[in-house]
């Protein structure tokens, strides 16, 4: 027998639940589906990683903008129109030689939507948000990313007051890039710190 619907059992029990969720609030006349897709292609496509790339990639290339940002993250990211809902005060933090920088919320999933669109689920997982803190080398090695012995990891707790964005340190290689370019090669867990940028190809 053929049919067109999905089955809640082949998705994972977090993404099942947002879909029986969804389908009922749905049923009940709640909520329009159209207006969710929305919502996502939003936080997706119009905000997000991207521009959190945009801000890094103008920091490896400015040094003005650089420094304004570690002073007044909100004012210089502000200053590139990426404002609003869970970005309203903002800190960077600069990924160096000698310390790794990473971001968890302790408490639940505090994230800068504005900069980074919508947290991934690992981010809001309570394995992450307690081993992180706990265990942070071990975390950064589950995700592929060994820092070696002498490189100090600095954990910050981002609350609903302040959230923060990993500046990850510009691969060698990229003198006279564009930040276009540059900015291809930042991607969402560079600025959350469970990563690094990509190097150039």
């Amino acid at each position: 027998m053929s049919h067109d619907h999905d089955h809640d059992n082949e998705l994972d029990p977090f993404a099942a639940r947002v879909r029986a969720l969804e389908t009922i609030l749905t049923e009940k006349g709640l909520i329009d589906p159209a207006a969710i897709d929305v919502i996502v292609d939003t936080y997706e496509i119009k905000v997000g990683p991207r521009n959190g790339a945009r801000v890094v990639a103008k920091a490896w290339v400015d040094a003005e903008f650089a420094a304004w940002l570690k002073r007044d993250a909100t004012a210089a990211i502000a200053s590139l129109s990426y404002t609003g809902r869970q970005g309203e005060h903002m800190q960077a933090v600069f990924n160096t030689e000698e310390t790794h920088n990473l971001v968890v919320c302790t408490l639940c999933s505090c994230y800068p939507w504005s900069v980074l669109g919508l947290p991934p689920v690992w981010y809001k997982a309570p394995p992450y948000r307690s081993r992180a803190v706990i265990d942070p080398r071990g975390v950064l090695e589950e995700f592929g990313l060994t820092l070696p012995a002498a490189t100090k990891i600095r954990v910050w707790d981002s609350t609903a007051e302040l959230r923060y964005l990993v500046v990850p340190m510009r691969p060698e290689g990229t003198e006279g890039w564009s930040e276009e370019r540059l900015a291809e090669l930042v991607t969402r867990d560079a600025m959350i710190g469970t990563g690094l940028a990509k190097e150039p190809a």
